[in-house]
């Protein structure tokens, strides 16, 4: 099998999508949220009935993802989100507070994406490369880089717009606006943000295997002995 058999047999055994979210992935991390507001909303904003119903679902999508063979890590990672955001509400009586951590989480991710584009190792290439096989070779290849480099440049964008939009009306106390403008610049967007990275990460040349790499590197390092060899003779 040549290099770029390889190659492409590798790019074709990992689904970009799922590694971007996949579908359940996105309902776990929007369901609860979608929960809360329409509860708190319809039951005249009183805070302890959302507060349960967003608890109650997530545990629900926690115990489907392990039915169905999903990552434990994630799994637990999404129903301890949901249970922080529901105790800051309910310890300090204000429901505006179960978007902090979120929202927190969405102006630490802006901050993380930036500063990796800046030192030249983009975060959605440090995260892909491994799951791809390619380990960090992305790095030599010029095009891939980039593919990664305006993956990260989207997400980057997402996440500033998403923090840029929601501060106001949290510092404002305006939950319910909060809560629906959350819930729209979720799944939308994201989904958009998933697509392109998909459209851009499948354009880019295939990944390349890390022991394909390592081989070239071993067999650049054997020419110089092996025409020492033939001048010696």
């Amino acid at each position: 099998m040549t290099d770029r058999e390889r190659e492409e047999e590798l790019a074709a055994g990992v689904d970009l999508k799922d590694a971007l979210g996949g579908k359940l992935g996105v309902a776990e991390s929007g369901l609860p949220s979608a929960v809360f507001i329409v509860i708190y909303t319809v039951n005249g904003q009183v805070l302890e009935p959302a507060l349960w119903a967003a608890l109650g679902m997530a545990a629900v999508m926690t115990v489907v993802r392990i039915v169905r063979g999903g990552s434990l890590k994630y799994a637990l990672g999404g129903m301890f989100g949901v249970a922080l955001s529901a105790f800051i509400a309910s310890r300090t009586g204000n429901a505006a507070n179960f978007y902090l951590p979120g929202l927190i989480w969405q102006g630490g991710y802006a901050v993380v994406y930036l500063v990796s584009i800046l030192i030249g190792w983009p975060l959605i290439g440090v995260m892909l490369g491994p799951l791809l096989g390619e380990g960090f070779t992305w790095r030599d290849n010029r095009e891939r880089r980039r593919a990664y480099t305006q993956v990260t440049w989207l997400w980057f964008g997402m996440f500033t717009l998403r923090f840029a939009v929601q501060l106001p009306l949290y510092l404002l106390g305006m939950t319910v606006a909060l809560g629906w403008v959350k819930l729209a610049m979720g799944w939308p967007i994201f989904a958009v943000v998933a697509w392109l990275s998909y459209l851009i990460l499948t354009k880019a040349p295939p990944p390349r295997p890390q022991s394909s790499a390592a081989e070239d590197v071993k067999r650049a390092g054997q020419v110089p002995d092996e025409a020492s060899a033939e001048d010696a003779d």
